[in-house]
This record gives C-alpha cells, sequence and structure tokens, in this order.
C-alpha cells in the first residue's frame, strides 16, 4: 500500500528547485547515510517517484530529507532525492537545505556558523552566513573528489567521436570539452544538450568502470557535463550538467563544479588555493575553491584528490502539503518522453 503525506518547503539554488521534505520520512535502517540511502531505495522508492515527477514533480525536481546525525561531531544527516535517484552527494541540494533548514529552525548548529553534515557520500562541512533571519551565502567543503578516467575517446552514434573524461565529485560526470563534434554550449541549444546527453552517458557507461574506491555503492555514470563560453562577467569557466532523462541542471552544480575542479587540478589547471568560479546554463555562478589536497585509498594504490569549497546562495518561495496514495493512477508519478 502506497500512502503518505509530506509538509515541504519549496526554494532554489542558483535557480535549480530544492524541495526540502519536512514531514513524512520514512524509519530508514542502517548506521551510516549510505547504508540508510540503500535502504531507502529497496523499500521506500515511491516516494521519491511521488514527490520528484510529474504531477507533483518535473523533470528538473530536486528535493531532499533532514535525518539525525549518523556520527557524533555531526549536526545532521541529508538524503538527497531527485528524478534521477537518490544521490550520494548533491551540493545545490545541500545550499537549498541548509539555507532552508535554517530559515525555519529545523538545524540546530553546535557552533554558528558552521555544520557538519552527513551525506551517502561522506561528511561535508558547512560555513554559511546570515542577515536577520535569512541565509545570505552557503560555503560546502565537499567529499574528496578525483579524476576517475582521462582523455577517453567515445563513440558517439550519430555524432562521430568525443574525447572526454569522467571525474567524481559526489556523482561521475562525463565531461565534455569543446572539440571538431561539440563546438560548445554556446552553439548549441538545450534541445540539442537534451538529445545527445544520454546517448553519451549510455555509451560511456558501457566503455568505463565508474566505481568509488572506498564504497562500492556509488557507482555508475549518472551526469553528463558540457562545457563552452561563459556569458557571466567574473566567470571562469560555464556548464551545462545533464542529469537525469531530460533534466539541465538550472545551477552550476554543486557535484558538477567539484567534478571539473578535481579534473583541472589533475591537469595542472588548478592549485591548492585556487578559486574557480563557475557559471551554469541560465548564467548563475557558484564560487568554487581548492581547500585541500588529498588521499583516496584504492586497491591499486592511493588516488590523488581534492577537496573543493563551493559557495552559493539559495530562496525559500513556499510551502506545500503533499499528499501520496495508491488512489491516484499516478501515484508514483511520471514523465513524458
Amino acid at each position: 500500500m502506497i500512502k503518505g503525506t509530506f509538509i515541504c518547503i519549496d526554494a532554489h539554488t542558483c535557480g535549480n528547485p530544492v524541495r526540502l521534505v519536512t514531514s513524512g520520512h520514512p524509519n530508514l535502517r542502517g548506521n551510516t547515510m549510505s547504508e540508510k540511502r540503500q535502504d531507502f531505495l529497496e523499500n521506500h522508492d515511491w516516494i521519491r517517484q511521488g514527490l520528484m515527477f510529474e504531477p507533483r514533480g518535473h523533470d528538473m525536481m530536486s528535493g531532499a530529507f533532514l535525518y539525525p546525525p549518523c556520527s557524533q561531531n555531526s549536526d545532521g544527516s541529508i538524503l538527497f532525492i531527485e528524478t534521477s535517484g537518490c544521490l550520494p552527494m548533491c551540493g545545490h541540494g545541500t545550499i537549498g537545505t541548509v539555507t532552508a533548514a535554517l530559515e525555519n529552525g529545523l538545524l540546530s548548529p553546535r557552533n554558528e556558523g558552521k555544520l557538519v553534515l552527513d551525506v551517502p557520500a561522506g561528511q561535508i562541512n558547512i560555513d554559511y552566513q546570515m542577515q536577520g533571519e535569512k541565509v545570505t551565502a552557503v560555503r560546502l567543503t565537499n567529499v574528496a573528489s578525483y579524476l576517475a578516467h582521462e582523455n577517453v575517446v567515445l563513440d558517439i552514434p550519430g555524432l562521430g567521436t568525443l574525447k572526454v573524461d569522467v571525474s567524481y565529485g559526489g556523482n561521475f560526470y562525463v565531461i565534455v570539452e569543446p572539440q571538431e563534434n561539440f563546438p560548445g554550449i554556446d552553439q548549441w541549444s538545450a534541445g540539442d544538450i537534451l538529445h545527445w546527453s544520454p546517448i553519451v552517458r549510455e555509451v560511456a557507461g558501457k566503455a568505463l568502470r565508474c566505481v568509488h574506491p572506498e564504497d562500492e555503492t556509488v557507482s555508475g555514470v549518472t551526469h553528463v557535463l558540457w562545457t563552452g563560453k561563459t556569458q557571466t562577467e567574473g566567470s571562469d569557466a560555464a556548464n551545462a550538467v545533464f542529469y537525469g532523462e531530460k533534466a539541465i541542471d538550472r545551477s552550476p552544480c554543486g557535484t558538477g563544479t567539484s567534478a571539473r575542479m578535481a579534473q583541472l587540478f589533475a591537469k595542472g589547471k588548478l592549485n591548492l588555493g585556487d578559486n574557480f568560479v563557475h557559471e551554469s546554463y541560465i548564467g548563475s555562478q557558484f564560487v568554487g575553491k581548492v581547500e585541500e589536497i588529498v588521499e583516496l585509498q584504492s586497491s591499486s594504490g592511493p588516488i590523488k584528490a581534492i577537496k573543493p569549497s563551493i559557495q552559493g546562495w539559495a530562496h525559500v518561495f513556499g510551502e506545500n502539503k503533499i499528499t501520496i496514495d495508491d488512489n491516484d493512477p499516478y501515484a508514483m508519478g511520471f514523465s513524458v518522453t
């Protein structure tokens, strides 16, 4: 039986939606958020589908649940949900969740201006700024991010060959830079990106093994990051991130920015302490920084990685009460292809 009522706070981070679910949380089994994510996917994924897809959501919809801390040093935990699945990490979702939670008294920081949060990908640190009751900026220091595959040539049916990198920033990204068969996002329409992205993702997924070296449940190429010329003053780079089946991220994408910074660091184009202003498809910006150089342990030896930070803002614009029950023929939601 499918039945539930969910109170939600709706917001957006630099243009991309965040729906913070404040009631109706399923009781999840596990000691870590990674374990709880697996339980959610196995036993409660109807909640994600009902809240994220039409008619209650849309192709770009993204959301989150707040849970109690999993670690002794943590202020809370986040479970991310969106049309593409239950993500290990979501940067824009973190910024939106922290903003909505702080403005509504749903998080109680141990140290003013700072938070430590458990997420399925690990643990992240938050610095935030407030003016009165409003959160004006959130900076998250993300999980270790690294370049997983470099200069891979993919044969894309109907398009031709593409040379790509695959980088991890909380999710695995195929990164496509301008080249012979891709002129750049400034030369492609949103329709072009939506057409070619799932094809590129499928080809890359079949050709490449992408498994996190320290958590095998984090696996598979889920996002495609296309690059090109910037449109906003002060931007160092621009991107259009594809996720789900038909979504282009309206924000600069937090895990995508992390993956991009890890790629550039590995190629010697970013150094420790460097800032990186990343621009979204609509021109909004995140400010990234290479905070630390770290190592991940794999069966084949250590992997050099970075701890990136990403700063952005979010705006809360509404509240709603959503009911899902199996008397509704579209209780599980749908997407029009």
